[in-house]
């Protein structure tokens, strides 16, 4: 006769691998849900942003360890809840396309009721970890939630070339906030990182389009190069990498060393738009922009936080 004891062992062992195996899918779901790549990313720019309100007003940051955990908290919170109801609402065209048709919208493996209460109720929370900043931090994360669930999500994604602008609001408040959380007054070194990063998206995302525009005209989404083809759309992206340009000028006060980090980075975007009107190969093209766009964003933000970082000596 077997004894209770191994036959409950060997069931537990049996079943565990099964159960193991739940749990991951569970959290890759979630994960895919609130679009982690984005949330670290914003991230970035928001701790940018609080660390250079502390080193303008001259304060430590050990002082405001509070606010920016509270902060940082908030914003990610914000994006997910932000990033959760876009997959509720996108989940229509979300099956058409290739790298969107595993999120648990389309699967069913998280009820469409449960993803929509998660999504409100994270951004609730968000809010009000912001709230514990300042009340300026937490309108600016408002404003850009609404922006994007309701602007770009539900307004102008279907409907307009423009979405791409119109979304790039959202995309540019995290420094702001994180700015906010330690100065409500917005020093005009702050603006300069809300426009960087709403200049910054539009070549970034429009090559992507570039890369994805069969399965955007699958959907049905009126990505530029969808409606206006890729002669348009890299002119367009050609013309947003020019404005870049003069950004490394109006950052002087961070120093010589990061101006010329900032104005090498630009030029170089600039440069290879440029020569895009050379190449034949449109998606080789876009790929190159695509990348670069990821590593401009990372070095410039690293570069603010290094140029600014206490003289230990």
């Amino acid at each position: 006769m077997n004894n209770p004891r191994t036959v409950e062992s060997t069931t537990q062992v049996m079943n565990r691998p099964a159960r193991d195996e739940s749990t991951s899918s569970l959290w890759a779901d979630i994960l895919s849900l609130i679009k982690i790549g984005i949330i670290n990313s914003n991230l970035m720019t928001a701790f940018a942003g609080f660390w250079l309100a502390v080193h303008f007003t001259g304060s430590q940051f050990i002082d405001h360890w509070q606010a920016f955990l509270m902060s940082m908290i908030g914003v990610a919170f914000v994006i997910a809840g932000g990033c959760i109801i876009n997959n509720y609402y996108d989940r229509d065209i979300d099956k058409v396309m290739s790298r969107t048709q595993s999120r648990p919208t389309v699967t069913g493996t998280i009820s469409l009721k449960h993803i929509l209460i998660m999504g409100i109720s994270v951004t609730s929370l968000g809010l009000l970890f912001l709230l514990f900043t300042t009340w300026v931090a937490a309108l600016i994360g408002a404003f850009g939630w609404f922006t994007y669930v309701v602007l770009y999500t539900m307004w102008s994604k279907r409907r307009y070339t423009l979405n791409t602008v119109i979304g790039s609001f959202s995309g540019a408040v995290p420094p702001l906030i994180g700015w906010a959380a330690v100065d409500p007054g917005l020093h005009p070194v702050a603006w300069g990182l809300f426009f960087v990063m709403f200049i910054w998206q539009t070549p970034h995302f429009l090559a992507l389009a570039m890369k994805k525009t069969e399965e955007y005209r699958q959907a049905g989404i009126p990505m530029l190069p969808v409606v206006h083809g890729f002669s348009i759309t890299k002119r367009q992206i050609v013309i947003y990498t020019a404005c870049l340009l003069p950004f490394p000028f109006y950052l002087h006060s961070l120093g010589t060393v990061f101006m010329v980090i900032a104005a090498l980075l630009s030029i170089g975007w600039f440069a290879i738009g440029v020569a895009g009107f050379f190449m034949k190969n449109d998606m080789k093209w876009a790929t190159w922009m695509f990348v670069y766009s990821l590593n401009y964003l990372t070095i410039l933000f690293v570069a603010m936080i290094v140029v600014t970082l206490p003289n230990p000596f």
